[in-house]
């Protein structure tokens, strides 16, 4: 975690690395805000650093380690509202924004900070996998992944590519391609992926989904695409046309539950072209990469989750665990 302690000056990096102490592996945040305690989220906690409440000099540091003392070369990031950090973890950030002809130029006076700590956790989707996979077609099911924040998509999302360009139970290494545009599944180094993902992965790199997408396809011809947080109208035209390309895709998305992604226009395409034949709903009650359904393309739910004894099995496709899929 050298790469996190080193963001902060001296006094606050000693108190912080002694009250983390050996728990880097559940940490999920550290919040930290101007004339307040700084706030450490855990997998099962929160907590309160009250004897640190940082001041501006302190802000400041942080933001010239942040940006290695060029905000000038940060522009981008500043207008997104975050920034990614070796090792793939991100930096949000917040404060008086300032805008141009009614769109967000920067973010300036920045007064709080969360940074979210990337965690690389294999073996996290290899329970999943098989339900993802058709054994009949020999290809994975196009999927999309959907929990809210702090969950652990992106963990499960990176372990998934994993297996899928490595192998797993004699099932043959495929092509994959990840669409990296925020350096947080791959956690690239001059485009370097520093995580591991498999013998048959190519990484594009800071680059918007779109784009790469269409850049991935023509040039690394993948079996399967695996991109982070789609959202805009951009990101379903380049998956539509991904799919009709005949590569896989996983992907995906914030959201409480399925019926919640339906409702939005922007997506309406997706499940009007019936695009994705796996739903896979994290479960936000427990430690984040937890799996509560995953649902094939007509809403049963053919995840066997662990109930009360170690061989009882949930194989319910009841109402409660179903989905209309014609429903947008």
């Amino acid at each position: 975690m050298d790469g996190i302690l080193r963001l902060f000056p001296n006094g606050i990096r000693e108190k912080l690395a002694n009250r983390v102490g050996h728990r880097w592996k559940s940490l999920q945040e550290i919040r930290f805000r101007v004339g307040q305690p700084i706030e450490l989220n855990f997998d099962d906690k929160e907590e309160w650093l009250t004897s640190l409440r940082p001041s501006e000099h302190d802000a400041t540091f942080l933001l010239n380690q942040l940006s290695e003392f060029s905000l000038y070369r940060m522009e981008e990031e500043l207008r997104q509202g975050f920034i990614t950090i070796e090792g793939g973890h991100r930096v949000g950030l917040a404060g008086k924004v300032n805008t141009s002809n009614g769109s967000v130029h920067a973010i300036r006076h920045i007064a709080s900070f969360n940074i979210r700590i990337a965690k690389e956790k294999i073996g996290v989707a290899k329970p999943y996998i098989p339900y993802l996979y058709d054994p009949k077609t020999n290809r994975y099911q196009s999927s999309l992944i959907i929990g809210p924040p702090q969950t652990g998509k992106t963990t499960l999302l990176r372990d998934i590519a994993r297996l899928i360009s490595t192998g797993w139970d004699a099932k043959r290494p495929m092509k994959t391609g990840i669409i990296d545009e925020r350096s947080e599944i791959a956690g690239s180094i001059k485009g370097v992926p520093q995580h591991q993902l498999g013998v048959r992965t190519d990484v594009m790199d800071a680059c918007p989904k779109a784009e790469g997408m269409m850049m991935m396809i023509r040039s690394m011809s993948p079996d399967v695409l695996v991109v982070d947080e789609i959202g805009s109208e951009k990101d379903v035209q380049a998956l539509m046309e991904a799919v009709f390309a005949g590569v896989q895709i996983v992907c995906s998305v914030h959201g409480q539950d399925l019926r919640d992604i339906q409702r939005r226009p922007s997506l309406k395409p997706l499940f009007e072209q019936g695009a994705f034949e796996r739903f896979v709903l994290l479960d936000g009650r427990h430690k984040p990469g937890s799996v509560e359904y995953i649902l094939n393309a007509k809403g049963e739910n053919i995840w066997k989750k662990m109930r009360c004894s170690q061989h009882e099995m949930d194989w319910s496709t009841s109402s409660v665990k179903r989905y209309d899929m014609g429903r947008v």
